[in-house]
């Protein structure tokens, strides 16, 4: 699977330690930054990220930042994106399960990366469950983006 990574400033530790496993793991990884503790703008990394996800360029993201939360803000204005804020392992899998999102994100001032991994693990190893409820909700919820 091809998955684009994103972070901030404060997110950025967490991002190379999942970056390294997500190849471990056999996947293939675009890092589009950042690279050190410097403050940085976290919108700037989520439409990298999405706009690579949203084309087809790449499979999911991966966003990181000190909560989760701005990057799941921003990321979700993208046209296409379904991005989850998750720091359970039950919200990783159902996030999957029913919603098909397409970005994850996580805050690295709320969890450990041990929590992370098994997060990350979940997340993509979740399949989408096809059901028709679930479809039509998302697709509810994508006619929003027009409005």
């Amino acid at each position: 699977m091809k998955i684009a990574m994103g972070a901030d400033h404060a997110g950025f530790r967490l991002k190379d330690e999942l970056k390294e496993l997500l190849g471990q793991w056999g996947h293939q990884v675009e890092d589009f930054g950042c690279t050190c503790g410097d403050s940085v703008d976290y919108p700037d990394y989520a439409e990298k990220v999405c706009e690579q996800v949203a084309s087809g360029a790449a499979d999911r993201g991966i966003l990181i930042c000190g909560t989760g939360i701005g990057m799941s803000i921003a990321a979700n204005k993208v046209k296409g994106i379904r991005c989850a804020l998750v720091h359970d392992l039950f919200s990783a899998k159902a996030t999957r399960e029913h919603n098909d999102t397409n970005v994850l994100a996580m805050g690295e001032r709320v969890i450990g990366p041990g929590v992370a991994q098994e997060i990350v693990k979940v997340w993509l190893d979740t399949e989408f469950s096809q059901g028709e409820r679930h479809i039509g909700r998302i697709e509810k919820a994508m006619r929003l983006e027009g409005k």
